[in-house]
């Protein structure tokens, strides 16, 4: 439940202020568990509601009023739980503590789940080999780890007095025919394509394939006479094809069936619903709900903790703040009437998890990577103002620079990770929701500025870039700030259109004639702050309201 900006002075108009006495402290404070909320997050959260429920408490003098009624006990008692939650949140020790209390929760309620499944799997005391692969999937898709569901299975097995189903083993196959290839040699030349599908295959490379690997890939076929659009789809292709191969169930050396191996940084998926039982009304309507989700593309609350706690939070030693953001499912694009022809067809998503810098790069730390740049600052802007006179060239450059110096992978955000780390998973249209009324929010073009497209009845503060971190109120999803306005942010790919199918991780072309920068900029109109928004220029373009913020990829 995210706190709504304003707050609705009728609680019948938002259901957060039923969580003041929550035992989860995030929930108290309108905070989720993903956000990684600040510091000064939760105070100004907790000043929020405090405010709110001060101006309710003449309601107390009011017993027969609706709204009192409604509140009660909340009269009294919401300003000792939500000062008790800002003062253990703001604890480093106790809101570690929290953190692991809840990721308990949600890995008993993963375990409730998967019991609920293995119920209706032997609901007739067998346990056939079918099912037992498609609780393997549904306990990973949870995010259980295959020796906990192992050892659920047989205390279960043998706590119900079930057994597993004895299955003969089909005869083995006949050998396959040695059959010559089909394309000679000669011939090849006059199909690229099939040439260079050859190629790849043959390369072995695996789903986590460098952008070096994946751009040696694409000169190969340009060789062959391909564009690099096709070039980089049947690449796609191959991706896709191995990742099925991947999810592909193996037989166990010791009998049995072992899980998928599941693909670095996504979600496993079901390949096959449970069967449903006959003459078992409740068991129809679980299998029911098992075919209908969609474990490809959307990951439990005990996966995502699992991920979080895997993954820190960190600053480098350049002091730049890295927050993790997880694993997710959701819609890249818009189709709103607002939304440019580039910004469509919508297509669903799944991105695996990463870091990304809290704020865009300031001119003090890329000055450490080049200190001539010195002289291209602009006239108002000091050291914790974004860098900007960048092309993307020089972010590249300071990405590696920056890897080599703390030995681990830099680089700029693809566009899916820009957009997924600015909107989240609800669909919002800006990183904090769907309007843009207020200045407090945002840097963008307003009565600060003489631009004719300036929005005159919002004043920002700011009449050209803000120091980073001058909008907390405007954070994201995942607890990233600045994300619209100020700058706009180079992303690694080159532009292109959209493709309809969806994809896991998606990159998008690594050549290209124009690089995508996104989030609008000081100079915007609001409607360019919208997440979904695309920009393009040439890589060596740069200008005095262009920058760029980093991610880094999870080991």
């Amino acid at each position: 439940m995210t706190l709504p900006s304003p707050i609705p002075d009728n609680p019948t108009r938002w259901d957060g202020w039923r969580n003041y006495n929550s035992d989860n402290y995030y929930e108290r404070l309108c905070l989720s568990f993903d956000s990684n909320p600040s510091d000064h997050q939760i105070e100004d959260h907790c000043r929020q509601l405090l405010v709110w429920w001060q101006k309710k408490l003449p309601l107390k003098n009011q017993p027969s009023n609706p709204v009192a009624q409604l509140l009660r006990a909340g009269l009294d008692e919401a300003t000792q739980y939500l000062v008790e939650a800002r003062t253990e949140l703001l604890n480093p020790q106790s809101r570690a503590q929290l953190d692991e209390f809840l990721r308990g929760r949600m890995k008993e309620n993963a375990i409730a789940e998967f019991l609920k499944y293995f119920s209706f799997s032997v609901a007739d005391k067998v346990l056939s080999k079918e099912d037992e692969v498609n609780l393997f999937h549904i306990g990973s898709a949870s995010g259980l780890q295959e020796a906990e569901m192992k050892a659920l299975i047989e205390e279960e097995l043998e706590k119900r007095g079930a057994k597993r189903k004895v299955e003969q083993a089909p005869p083995p196959p006949p050998p396959p025919p040695q059959a010559a290839d089909p394309t000679p040699h000669a011939d090849r030349s006059h199909d690229p394509a099939s040439e260079f599908r050859r190629m790849v295959r043959l390369s072995g490379l695996d789903s986590e394939l460098t952008d070096d690997q994946r751009d040696a890939l694409c000169n190969m076929g340009e060789n062959l006479g391909l564009t690099g659009g096709q070039a980089e789809d049947l690449i796609d292709e191959y991706l896709d094809e191995i990742e099925g191969t991947l999810l592909t169930p193996v037989p166990s050396q010791r009998g049995g069936v072992l899980p998928a191996k599941p693909v670095p940084n996504r979600a496993v998926p079901l390949k096959k619903p449970l069967p449903p039982k006959k003459n078992d009304a409740n068991s129809q309507k679980i299998a029911e709900q098992i075919a209908g989700k969609d474990f490809a593309t959307a990951m439990s609350p005990f996966s995502r903790a699992q991920e979080k706690a895997k993954n820190p939070n960190y600053t480098n030693n350049l002091g730049i703040e890295m927050l993790f953001v997880p694993t997710g499912s959701f819609r890249l694009g818009s189709d709103s009437r607002d939304a440019a022809p580039n910004e469509r067809p919508v297509v669903q998503v799944t991105q695996g998890c990463f870091y990304m810098s809290r704020f865009p790069v300031t001119n003090w730390q890329y000055e450490k990577f080049d200190p001539g740049h010195s002289a291209k600052r602009a006239p108002w802007a000091n050291d914790k103002h974004p860098v900007i006179y960048v092309s993307s060239i020089d972010a590249i450059s300071f990405c590696e620079w920056l890897g080599a110096r703390d030995g681990k992978k830099y680089r700029l955000p693809t566009e899916v990770e820009w957009e997924y780390a600015a909107r989240g998973t609800d669909g919002r249209t800006y990183p904090w929701g769907e309007h843009l009324d207020r200045g407090d929010v945002a840097n963008f073009a307003d009565a600060n500025t003489n631009f004719a497209w300036r929005d005159g009845t919002i004043n920002d503060g700011f009449a050209e870039t803000s120091p980073v971190g001058s909008y907390p109120r405007g954070v994201s999803p995942f607890g990233i700030e600045d994300m619209a306005g100020n700058v706009w942010e180079w992303c690694l790919d080159f532009f292109d259109a959209y493709k309809e199918k969806p994809r896991l991780s998606p990159r998008g072309p690594a050549i290209g004639s124009k690089r995508v920068y996104r989030g609008g900029s000081w100079k915007s109109r609001a409607n360019t702050l919208r997440a979904t928004a695309r920009n393009f220029n040439m890589p060596a373009y740069s200008t005095n309201d262009v920058g760029f913020r980093i991610v880094c990829e999870c080991s």
